[in-house]
């Protein structure tokens, strides 16, 4: 049979403890939410509902094209002018992900003879743009500017040096100032995903790069995505005009791709501006997820100290990770779940996400329901 070797694939992952399923959730759920990825709670708040609502009243439920034939609307150039001056770089360029925006910026910045220099840890999307790009791939060391600066002085020419700002897994940061410093030295381009610190670091939330005083260096390329800090969805590129232009004319994952959704960029420009007026917003939601780490490891729990908004907790093994997940799901707190393949190291863990309007009761309670359903 054609298929025939998914069904023993799929009776591997049932051995491994590694099935995964969909769970629909309801509206309005009553679970505490510490699994999403809603760092500064604004994905239900009114103001960015009705941002996606008034777009969708006006420029209808999709975006009906490409960018470049009609996907474009004056609201997607409105995103893109207010999102590279809040964050400070010359231009931006929206996509449908931020999956896709890191597909473009990779594999349209790395051409064939070129090399990229990519840190162990960093996520999926940056892994597929390397393996899309036409340049060669080296993976160093995670976090460790002196693995890059090896790298790049054993293979002189065109290079860029791809990382995170902060690691999906564990919310560990980049050493974004050194890795800039290397890039400089050996002539190389800095593309960074800012997913996890757009909303949560910088000035009133302006993100990694900016905090790293980096935003707007000609040498310096970023990528975020609106479905996080800003509630919505989508991603886009930040970076020189020259390079966005570059973008509109050579990244596949734009020219091809139909363009974001109207209320989806509605949702983010109303994010955005709600984060301009509120900025400490930002502030809270690493205080929350400094204040679950330290209540988390003061019952002893294993967790890694929180950079940005997510806070780890290392698990025993994938099976009890996942019964642990489930067991704080059915005690009303929603937390996630990672384990192998998605965790580069092998550990599983349980993964929770600060969100900036948790209240110190709230924090309370998951971390009482996290010890009680620790197995």
């Amino acid at each position: 049979m054609a298929f025939g070797w998914i069904d023993e694939q799929a009776r591997a992952r049932r051995r491994a403890g590694l099935v995964r399923t969909l769970r629909p959730r309801p509206a309005g759920s009553p679970l505490l939410d510490l699994a999403s990825n809603d760092y500064l709670g604004l994905a239900r708040h009114p103001e960015i509902v009705e941002g996606a609502a008034e777009a969708a009243r006006r420029w209808g439920g999709g975006s009906t094209g490409s960018r470049l034939v009609t996907g474009t609307t004056e609201l997607h150039a409105e995103l893109e002018r207010e999102l590279a001056d809040f964050c400070g770089f010359e231009a931006a360029l929206v996509f449908s992900s931020g999956y896709a925006a890191n597909l473009a910026a990779v594999t349209a910045l790395a051409p064939h003879g070129s090399l990229i220099v990519s840190d162990a840890g960093n996520h999926a999307s940056l892994i597929d743009g390397c393996r899309l790009a036409r340049g060669t791939t080296q993976v160093v060391e995670h976090a460790e500017p002196e693995a890059v600066r090896k790298a790049l002085s054993a293979r002189p020419g065109p290079a860029v040096v791809v990382s995170d700002t902060v690691f999906s897994v564990d919310g560990d940061a980049a050493p974004l100032a050194e890795l800039a410093f290397v890039c400089r030295e050996f002539g190389a381009g800095l593309i960074v995903d800012d997913a996890h610190g757009l909303g949560v670091l910088g000035t009133g939330g302006r993100g990694a790069a900016q905090a790293a005083r980096l935003a707007g260096a000609p040498d310096t390329v970023v990528t975020v995505t609106l479905s996080k800090s800003l509630g919505s969805q989508g991603g886009a590129v930040l970076g020189p005009a020259g390079v966005i232009d570059h973008l509109v004319n050579t990244a596949r994952t734009f020219i091809f791709d139909t363009g974001l959704a109207p209320a989806a960029a509605g949702a983010a420009l109303a994010a955005l501006r709600l984060l301009r007026r509120e900025p400490e917003r930002a502030a809270r939601a690493r205080a929350v997820a400094t204040a679950l780490y330290d209540r988390l490891t003061a019952e002893g729990h294993e967790a890694v100290r929180p950079d940005a908004a997510v806070v780890s907790v290392r698990a025993p093994s994938a099976d009890r990770a996942v019964r642990w997940a489930a067991d704080c799901r059915a005690a009303g707190v929603a937390v996630g779940c990672f384990r192998p393949p998605s965790v580069p190291d092998g550990i599983s863990r349980l993964r929770l996400t600060a969100r900036a309007d948790l209240t110190d009761e709230q924090i309370g309670r998951a971390v009482r329901v996290i010890g009680e359903t620790r197995p």
